[in-house]
C-alpha cells in the first residue's frame, strides 16, 4: 500500500514516525502475539500434564523448536492464517488451525488437541494485547517520553540563571528564571512517568467465563488457578487477574491509558507555553534552507512543530479517554464491543509518537533571545514592589502594601528612577534603603531551579 492511499494519517503522512508501532499493533503483529501465547501455553500445559498424559513428556525436548514458530513468524505465516480465517470466520480459531498444521509437520499430530485446550479466544486476546502493550511501552513509548524529559532537563540546567518576567493571569508578575520554568515541566513529566512505569500489565486467563470450568472438569486433580498464575507471570511476564468474566476487567489497562493521558496533558501545556514565548520573541527559531513558513508571508517562521505536537496530543488523548471509559464496561459476562475498540490501542500511541517527534524537532530549533527577556524585565520595574513591601513589613514599616499599591497603580510608568525616588521618601534606616535599592527585576528571582 502506498502511503498516499492510506485513510489514516498514521499510516499515510506520518507513517515514518509511527513505523516502529507496526511490530506491536498491526494485524500481523496481533496474529504473531496470538501464536506466541498459544505456543507458550501448549509448552506449559504439556509440562503440567506430562505425569498423567505421558505422551506429552517429549514436548519439553521440542520446546525451542516450537518457540521458533513465533520467533521466525513472517508475513507469509500471517497471510496463511488470514486465509484460514476466510473459512472459520474466527481469527483465534484460525491461529489454532495454523498451529495444528505446524504440528503435523513437526511429528506432533497426536498432540494437536492440546493446542488451545480449555481456552476461549479471550484467553489469547487478553494476554496478547497487554503483552504487545508492555513490549511497546518498554521498547518504544517510554524511551520516547524519556527523551523529551532529558531535553527538558538539559534546557532547564542551561537556562537556570536566565531571569525572565513571569506572567500570572497574563499580567507581569514577580520574576522567575527561564530554567526554573522548564524545570517545572521536567519535574511534572518525571513524576508522571514514574507513575506510568509502576502500573502492572495484567491479563485475563481462565477459560470461557473465567472459572477454569473446562480445565477442572477434564483434570480436577490439578490446581488450575496456580497454573494460570504461573503461566501468565513466568511465560508471558504479565500479572494474572484473579477474578474475571469471559474477558479481562480492563481496569489496569484503563489506568495505563489515563496515565498516558496525564503525561500528554503536561506536554500540551508545554507546547502552549513555548508557543507563547515564541510569540513574545523570547525564542527565535532556527531557519532551514528551503523551508517556507507561510505561503503568502515570506518573513514568517511559524512554531508549527509545537502546533503539530499539541494537535496530535489532543487527538491521542481523545482516543485514550474513550478506551479507558469503554473497555472496562461489558454487558454481563461479555459482549463484543471491546474487540473492535481494542484494535485501536495503537492509534493514540501513534499520535503520541508523532507529537513527541514534533516536540523534539521544535525544541531543537529554539534559539534563546536574551534581549527580549531583558527588555520585558526592564519595562516592568513595578514587579519589584512585592520585594520592597515584604522587606518593609519585615522591619515594621506601617502599611507597606498600601504604599506600594499607590505607587504602582498610578498612570505613570514605574522605572528604576521611580523606585529609587520612592525609596528615598521612606523613613527607614539607611542600610534598609541601601538594601531596597539593590533589588531589580533582573535579580529578584528567588531560587533559580
Amino acid at each position: 500500500m502506498n502511503t498516499l492511499n492510506a485513510v489514516s494519517p498514521v499510516d499515510g503522512r506520518y507513517r515514518s514516525k509511527c513505523e516502529p508501532l507496526a511490530a506491536y499493533f498491526s494485524e500481523g503483529a496481533l496474529i504473531k502475539y496470538r501464536v506466541r501465547v498459544e505456543v507458550e501455553y501448549f509448552i506449559a500445559l504439556a509440562d503440567r500434564l506430562k505425569e498423567v498424559r505421558p505422551q506429552l513428556a517429549p514436548v519439553a525436548a521440542k520446546a525451542e523448536a516450537l518457540r521458533d514458530i513465533y520467533r521466525h513468524f513472517c508475513d507469509d505465516d500471517a497471510l496463511a492464517i488470514k486465509e484460514i480465517e476466510k473459512t472459520t470466520n474466527h481469527d483465534v480459531k484460525a491461529v489454532e488451525y495454523f498451529l495444528k498444521g505446524k504440528f503435523d509437520q513437526m511429528g506432533l499430530a497426536d498432540l494437536k488437541e492440546f493446542i488451545h485446550f480449555g481456552l476461549t479466544s479471550q484467553d489469547i486476546n487478553n494476554t496478547s494485547v497487554p503483552l504487545s502493550m508492555k513490549d511497546c511501552a518498554t521498547e518504544v513509548l517510554l524511551p520516547a517520553y524519556r527523551n523529551i524529559l532529558s531535553l527538558l532537563k538539559t534546557k532547564a540546567e542551561e537556562w537556570r540563571d536566565i531571569p525572565m518576567l513571569a506572567h500570572t493571569h497574563g499580567q507581569p508578575a514577580s520574576p522567575t528564571t527561564l530554567g526554573k520554568e522548564w524545570g517545572v515541566f521536567a519535574y511534572r513529566l518525571e513524576r508522571q512517568l514514574q507513575e506510568l512505569e509502576r502500573l502492572p500489565f495484567t491479563a485475563k486467563f481462565g477459560g470461557a467465563t473465567g472459572n477454569f470450568n473446562a480445565h477442572r472438569v477434564a483434570f480436577p486433580e490439578f490446581d488450575w488457578r496456580t497454573f494460570g498464575n504461573d503461566f501468565v507471570a513466568n511465560h508471558l511476564g504479565l500479572e494474572r487477574q484473579q477474578l474475571t468474566t469471559q474477558i479481562e476487567n480492563y481496569d489496569m489497562m484503563a489506568a495505563w491509558f489515563d496515565a498516558c493521558k496525564r503525561i500528554n496533558v503536561i506536554l500540551i501545556d508545554l507546547c502552549r507555553d513555548v508557543w507563547t514565548y515564541v510569540s513574545m520573541e523570547y525564542f527565535k527559531q532556527k531557519i532551514k534552507a528551503g523551508e517556507v513558513g507561510s505561503s503568502a508571508m515570506p518573513h514568517k517562521v511559524n512554531p508549527i512543530d509545537f502546533e503539530n505536537a499539541e494537535g496530535n496530543l489532543g487527538l491521542a488523548n481523545a482516543i485514550f479517554e474513550h478506551l479507558s471509559h469503554k473497555l472496562p464496561i461489558s454487558r454481563m459476562q461479555r459482549d463484543l464491543t471491546d474487540s473492535t475498540v481494542s484494535r485501536n490501542i495503537g492509534v493514540p500511541i501513534a499520535h503520541t509518537l508523532i507529537s513527541l517527534a514534533s516536540l523534539e524537532k521544535g525544541l531543537g530549533k529554539l534559539l534563546l533571545n536574551e534581549q527580549a527577556l531583558y527588555r520585558d524585565l526592564e519595562n516592568n520595574w513595578a514587579v519589584v514592589a512585592e520585594a520592597i513591601q515584604t522587606i518593609l513589613r519585615s522591619v515594621g514599616y506601617p502599611n507597606p502594601y498600601e504604599a506600594l499599591k499607590q505607587l504602582t497603580r498610578t498612570n505613570e510608568k514605574v522605572t528604576a528612577q521611580t523606585i529609587s525616588d520612592f525609596v528615598d521618601t521612606l523613613e527607614v534606616a539607611p542600610e534598609v534603603k541601601e538594601r531596597l535599592k539593590t533589588i531589580t527585576p533582573h535579580n529578584y528571582i528567588g531560587y533559580t531551579l
